[in-house]
C-alpha cells in the first residue's frame, strides 16, 4: 500500500479501469453471477439485437428488472474515492484524470465522477434504431413496451450487445488514456473481456507502473507492477 500510494503521489496522468467488482460491492450483481439469470434466460441470449428484433417486450422487461436493481443501490467507498481523486486532481490543476469503466450502471456518475468512458454504454441512456438520437432516461416503466422516441421508431437501451462492436471514439480516447497515462489502475475486474483486457497491458507497454486491485488473481496479475488481493471497498479505505 505505501508503494502505492508513492506511485499515485508522484503521478502526472492517472488512468483507472473498473469492472463489475466495483459495483458487486454496492449490491449490483455480477453479469455473470447467478443473481444475474432473469427467466431462466442467459444474458448471451436477451443482450444481443436478435432478441430485441423476435421480442423486443422481452428484452425491455429484463433491462427494467435490471434498471430496478441498480436504482436501489448507492454508490460505495471506491466510486467515491476515485471521484475525489479527480476532483482533488482538477482543483489542484494536476494533470490528467480519465476513469474509464466497463460497467453500465452509473454509478460512477453518481459518485460524482466527469472524466468517464463508459466502455459498453449505460443503462440510463436509451437509443432510437430510426433516428440515433441518444436520450437519457431514468424511467422504470413505460406506457407501453418497447418505448417510441419522438420520431416513432422503436428505442433499445444504449448498451454495447453481444455481437456488436465498442463505440470506436470511446474505444480510442481509453486507448488513447492508457498509452497516454504514467499510473494505470485496474479494479475489479478479471481481465478477460477484451478489448478492455488489453488496455492495462497497453499502459505498461508505454511505459506506465500499473496496479492490480482484486480479490483473486488475474490472467494479469504476474504483469502488473503492484498486485493487491483486496477488494475494492477494502483499498479505498486502505488508502484513507
Amino acid at each position: 500500500m505505501e508503494r502505492v500510494k508513492r506511485l499515485l503521489a508522484g503521478a502526472r496522468r492517472l488512468a483507472v479501469l473498473t469492472g463489475a467488482g466495483i459495483s458487486a460491492e454496492s449490491g449490483v450483481p455480477t453479469f455473470r453471477g447467478p443473481q444475474g439469470l432473469w427467466r431462466n434466460y442467459r444474458p448471451e441470449e436477451i443482450a444481443c439485437m436478435e432478441a430485441f428484433l423476435r421480442d423486443p417486450v422481452l428484452v425491455w422487461e429484463w433491462y427494467l428488472e435490471r434498471k430496478k436493481g441498480i436504482r436501489a443501490v448507492e454508490p460505495n467507498k471506491a466510486h467515491h474515492l476515485l471521484s475525489r481523486w479527480e476532483a482533488d486532481r482538477r482543483e489542484a490543476e494536476r494533470g490528467d484524470f480519465t476513469l474509464i469503466t466497463q460497467n453500465v450502471d452509473g454509478l460512477h456518475g453518481r459518485a460524482g465522477s466527469k472524466n468517464i468512458l463508459e466502455l459498453h454504454g449505460n443503462i440510463w441512456v436509451t437509443r432510437c434504431l430510426a433516428c440515433e438520437r441518444q436520450a437519457r432516461d431514468e424511467s422504470l416503466s413505460y406506457p407501453e413496451l418497447p418505448p417510441r422516441c419522438s420520431c416513432g421508431g422503436q428505442v433499445r437501451p444504449h448498451i454495447v450487445w453481444f455481437g456488436e462492436m465498442l463505440d470506436p471514439e470511446v474505444l480510442q480516447a481509453s486507448w488513447d488514456a492508457a498509452e497516454g497515462c504514467d499510473l494505470f489502475f485496474v479494479i475489479g475486474t478479471s481481465a478477460l473481456v477484451y478489448p478492455a483486457a488489453s488496455l492495462p497491458r497497453v499502459a505498461l507497454e508505454a511505459g506506465a507502473a500499473v496496479v492490480e486491485i482484486n480479490p483473486e488473481p488475474t490472467a494479469f496479475s504476474d504483469a502488473a507492477t503492484v498486485s493487491l488481493r483486496m477488494k475494492a471497498v477494502e483499498f479505498a479505505e486502505a488508502m484513507g
